[in-house]
């Protein structure tokens, strides 16, 4: 029995976020600390597993009101199930061939929920490669994140961009413009170009174990007051018109013009509408001690640079001392490109 297991990591955005949905720019990158895997072999049936999230067997009705403000009413199985679906959708339009045998497929993911750090969106892309795999398939993978973001946002109603799909299907860091989208096999794309991750100074994130937001509560409202509203508009491509700055200031290893336009990435997303107060004083306390600070994603998670050691221990031990619920790691770069591995049958049941 042939087992595929396919692994796609979290995302931070670097600068430009939330543009990547307004026909923006964005550079992001791919961190090994936290991940998502999916594993599919062949099986009698099409069967599609759940993990902790999908649970609906409960000790009590406080722990099932704790669990849906965690994970919401569905875990990650409706992502699993849109993304065959849009796969075999999108393999039938192609004139693509898929065999009929069925398979088992199952995700986990230590991704933390609702901090902005692209958890859904790496289950899709972990399932679509694994289909790939499966199907002996190979999309072109500019399509890939553009179908990833379908499933999301077309098939299940979850307003988002492309920026968190194009990062988790190239990998390491990546520059992304959205503001030349072009039609390829049914999708629109846009320009994506990886970076030598190389580049990066020291880089920290920190996150709120205790936050339970999801991005759709946030890009959703967002997206219908930009539509309607020029100012808006205007702010948001001044956001994306930091991203060829940023990039100038990293292939000039210019640290201090890196720091101040990540805060003016944050300033000027403030002004798009009301930052929660625990995500406000996360920003001001590490800004308190000399790092940069904006959202990492949607909310509840920050990233930023930091000058030195000292620096790096001043703003864990500061945001601990704040809030015991706030994690401050430094990210492993994931490398480019897809992690897969094929382990033996007996690892999987």
């Amino acid at each position: 029995m042939r087992i595929i297991r396919h692994t796609a990591y979290a995302r931070a955005g670097l600068i430009g976020n939330p543009s990547d949905g307004y026909g923006g720019k964005t550079i992001s990158f791919t961190f090994k600390n936290f991940a998502a895997q999916v594993v599919i072999y062949p099986w009698e049936q099409l069967e599609i597993l759940g993990s902790a999230q999908d649970k609906s067997r409960f000790g009590s009705l406080d722990e099932l009101v704790e669990d849906v403000e965690l994970n919401g009413y569905y875990g990650g199985v409706r992502l699993v199930k849109a993304t065959v679906k849009r796969f075999a959708e999108h393999c039938r339009q192609m004139n693509i061939p898929l065999r009929g045998e069925p398979f088992s497929i199952r995700y986990q993911t230590g991704i933390p929920r609702g901090v902005g750090l692209s958890g859904s969106s790496a289950i899709v892309v972990a399932t679509l490669r694994c289909l790939m795999d499966y199907y002996g398939v190979q999309l072109p993978q500019r399509v890939q994140p553009s179908l990833a973001r379908a499933v999301e946002n077309d098939d299940l109603g979850i307003a988002c961009g492309y920026q968190d799909r194009v990062v988790q299907v190239y990998g390491g860091l990546v520059y992304m413009d959205f503001s030349c989208m072009e039609m390829q096999d049914g999708y629109a794309c846009g320009r994506y170009e990886p970076l030598d991750p190389a580049l990066l100074p020291p880089i920290y994130l920190a996150y709120d174990v205790s936050a339970s937001k999801t991005s759709q509560s946030v890009h959703g409202p967002l997206r219908t007051r930009v539509q309607d509203n020029e100012q808006l508009r205007a702010k948001i491509l001044r956001i994306a018109d930091l991203v060829p700055l940023v990039r100038v200031a990293l292939e000039t290893h210019d640290r201090e013009a890196l720091h101040q336009l990540m805060n003016r990435n944050f300033d000027l997303r403030a002004s798009l509408y009301e930052i929660r107060p625990a995500h406000r004083l996360m920003i001001d306390t590490a800004r308190s001690v000399g790092a940069s600070a904006k959202f990492a994603g949607s909310g509840g998670s920050i990233i930023g640079t930091f000058a030195d050691e000292a620096t790096f221990d001043r703003l864990r031990d500061t945001l601990s001392a704040v809030n015991s619920n706030w994690r401050v790691i430094r990210p492993c770069l994931a490398d480019a490109g897809p992690n897969s591995e094929s382990p033996a049958a007996e690892s999987v049941r």
